[in-house]
């Protein structure tokens, strides 16, 4: 494999990985996702990456259906691509395409010119979380290192 191929692996790390979070909303979901990365990553603007993230929203939802949300946005300056996991408490509304609410997110923030890298993870993560016994899996977890472990497990 060569290094330049990512993969989920090398783009979640474990402190942004987040078991069982309260959000009340998609907002604050994303809102939480923003907050999240500007706390690992200082060089990041929160409010951009929130208004990114809002701004792709707006396109149409990145609810994929099932309970699952893959919210992404480019990010004008950024070096390497950062994956954020979370669950949810409690499934929020997220405009998804079966209309059922979301409980299980993986955000990717991508620098700005990353386009193919972007097109290739949102693939990879499309087809994991097709798998429901994979998302089930993700959902039992009770705290973040389960997560973390469950959600690079799988991927190779």
């Amino acid at each position: 494999m060569s290094d330049t191929t990512l993969t989920i692996d090398n783009i979640l790390a474990p402190e942004l990985t987040l078991c069982k979070v309260p959000a009340s909303s998609k907002k604050r979901a994303l809102e939480f996702i923003a907050e999240q990365i500007r706390e690992h990553y200082q060089t990041v603007s929160e409010n951009q990456i929130f208004n990114n993230l809002i701004a792709r929203e707006r396109l149409g939802s990145t609810g994929i259906g099932q309970g699952i949300a893959i919210p992404h946005c480019r990010l004008e300056g950024l070096e390497r691509v950062i994956g954020v996991l979370m669950t949810l408490e409690e499934a929020v509304e997220f405009d998804a395409i079966d209309n059922q609410p979301v409980d299980l997110v993986f955000a990717l923030v991508v620098p700005k010119e990353a386009t193919s890298e972007h097109l290739e993870l949102l693939s990879q993560l499309a087809e994991k979380f097709n798998e429901r016994s994979f998302c089930d899996r993700l959902r039992q977890c009770e705290d973040a290192q389960a997560l973390y472990r469950s959600m690079t497990a799988a991927s190779g």
